[in-house]
């Protein structure tokens, strides 16, 4: 019993670490994933699960190791932004595998990706035939970016001189009754002009309603709260 009130303890403990100093590594570490950030969040899963797991493991060490495991990535970023010579030696680096419609055989080896890979991403990104592709690069967190042919590329409204449509997304103003403050600012509207809206709309009672969206137009939808769940069967 008194291990398990260890291991519980260790998870309350370590946890918070991880993410405060995943937080402190920045976004780089959890999005891109380049090779040197995979290794070093595989090494921080295993070292925190080796701690977690075994209460023999002394807990202050495996605390300093991640510490020590999250500062050498803070360092190791810096010098990739600073250093862009210092980051050949440990990442990979963008290769072409497509040109003017024909795959690259010989960058295909390196990269060691299959034709099926490279088709799979390319139906990915809407592309269902390799010859509407003028380049396709492999890049260094293996994502693939794709350039088409000039005569397959859909064309702006701008191209065509027309004029861009009003923005039509939709924000929440209203949530379970309650007013979003930060939303209804970033709108450049007030609670009072968003409750006469309601108001002419005949609903006098903002805790009644569970959703209000409204576009930058000022176009509002509703969606209401009920007392009693539905009975999809009666």
């Amino acid at each position: 019993m008194e291990e398990l009130f260890q291991i519980f303890g260790r998870i309350m403990t370590i946890l918070p670490l991880l993410l405060m100093l995943t937080l402190y590594m920045g976004r780089r570490a959890i999005g891109q994933m380049p090779v040197f950030d995979f290794l070093i969040m595989m090494t921080l899963a295993s070292v925190t699960g080796a701690d977690i797991a075994d209460p023999s493991i002394q807990h202050t060490y495996t605390a300093f190791a991640i510490v020590v495991i999250a500062l050498f990535q803070k360092v190791v970023s810096t010098l990739l932004i600073k250093r862009r010579s210092f980051a050949k030696w440990i990442t990979f680096h963008p290769i072409e595998v497509i040109r003017d419609g024909k795959l690259i055989k010989a960058n295909l080896e390196n990269v060691q990706y299959s034709v099926d890979n490279i088709l799979q991403l390319l139906r990915g990104k809407d592309i269902f035939n390799i010859e509407d592709v003028y380049s396709a690069i492999i890049e260094a967190n293996g994502s693939l970016s794709v350039q088409k042919k000039a005569n397959k590329v859909t064309p702006t409204r701008e191209e065509f001189n027309l004029a861009n449509p009003i923005d039509t997304i939709a924000y929440p103003v209203i949530v379970d009754g309650r007013f979003m403050k930060e939303v209804i600012t970033h709108l450049n509207t007030t609670e009072e002009s968003l409750r006469q809206q309601l108001i002419d709309k005949g609903i006098h009672r903002i805790e009644d309603i569970f959703l209000c969206t409204m576009t930058r137009s000022g176009d509002t939808q509703l969606s209401y709260t009920t007392k009693q769940p539905l009975n999809p069967y009666v």
